[in-house]
């Protein structure tokens, strides 16, 4: 299995993921401050691997602090976390690990300032094991979803590389294959960065899934002519009410999916579900520098001066939504219903 994340030697070891497919390297993380430059520089990306990282992250902040008394440690690693949540702003997964952080913080901050820390290890080692087990069970809920012999598309990258291990949207494919099932997927580029065609298609032929490599622009003509039988992407955050955040151009996807009738699922974590979100219309959407869009590796491609607007991610309202596969379940509309159950901590039966 793929490992995008390990905690080693007291140190975040992250896949280089701007790197891929060249060269398949690592990076040691040994502050903090290390975590947010792999962040916001995407060496490591996918709203769940975002999350782990940032629990790392946190964690590393705190064996770096010197011995202070409880009070003033306490703010100390607060604003480390406070720090850390500004590398990026839609993925959920970032601010609920830091949450998840600071309330481990407060259970144990009575113990003493070595074995707090230590917990705090802990908890972030937790973070990253559990995320790759929710994985699994989302590919559990949502492998009946996939019929042998589908062609499926996906768009962005929703797999191991996205999360700790395994993946999100292509660990229901994976699950899927596990079972014997033979699928195909279409992979869509993904502009401007090519996450799909850099990682995604880098993960299917580790895997040995069959795939086919498509630019954004061809998945519309693909779905007329009767290629792809079911839509599988990720998800950076949920509102309350269903609307997606994800990868720039999902929402053109779920579109096309309406319009061909074609089912359109989104696989993603509890953890990515934003309930103090009434609607997706308040998901704060990251626009990033304009080199993504005017270049690729250095070489220029748009003439200097030329005006970019670069949204890394749109929202996809719940209506062109089929089912959200979570690891407690597939969530069917009414998704504020179904969302609210699930979020009290009840499984779907």
């Amino acid at each position: 299995m793929i490992k995008t994340i390990i905690w080693k030697n007291n140190t975040a070891v992250l896949i280089d993921q701007n790197a891929l497919p060249i060269a398949e390297k690592y990076i040691a993380c040994k502050s903090y401050k290390e975590v947010i430059s792999a962040i916001k520089n995407l060496t490591v990306r996918g709203a769940p691997a975002i999350g782990v990282a940032a629990a790392m992250g946190a964690a590393l902040g705190a064996l770096r602090l010197p011995s202070l008394p409880p009070e003033e440690f306490r703010q100390k690693y607060f604003a480390i976390c406070d720090e850390i949540a500004k590398a990026r702003p839609t993925a959920r997964n970032l601010f609920w690990a830091l949450e998840r952080m600071k309330k481990c913080f407060d259970r144990t901050k009575h113990s003493s300032q070595r074995d707090l820390v230590k917990e705090l290890v802990n908890e972030a080692r937790r973070i990253c094991s559990e995320d790759i087990e929710i994985n699994r069970q989302m590919g559990k809920y949502g492998s009946p979803l996939l019929a042998d012999g589908d062609s499926i598309l996906t768009h962005c990258n929703a797999g191991a590389l996205a999360t700790a291990g395994y993946g999100t949207a292509l660990g229901v494919i994976r699950a899927a294959k596990e079972q014997g099932k033979k699928l195909h997927v279409y992979v869509d580029e993904t502009r401007p960065v090519l996450q799909g065609a850099r990682l995604t298609a880098w993960e299917l032929k580790k895997e040995k899934i069959s795939f086919t490599l498509i630019t954004d622009n061809m998945a519309g003509f693909l779905m007329r002519q009767g290629k792809v039988d079911k839509i599988i992407v990720g998800a950076d955050r949920i509102a309350a009410n269903g609307d997606t955040a994800n990868k720039i151009g999902t929402y053109s996807l779920a579109v096309l999916a309406c319009a061909h009738r074609i089912p359109f699922y989104v696989a993603a974590p509890q953890s990515t579900i934003d309930v103090s979100l009434k609607t997706g219309a308040t998901i704060p959407i990251e626009e990033r520098k304009n080199e993504e869009v005017t270049h690729f590796k250095g070489v220029r491609n748009a003439p200097a001066g030329t005006k970019v607007y670069n949204p890394a991610f749109d929202v996809t309202p719940a209506q062109f939504i089929t089912a959200i596969i979570t690891e407690k379940g597939i969530l069917t509309k009414p998704y504020r219903t179904s969302i609210a159950f699930t979020h009290k901590g009840e499984k779907l039966s």
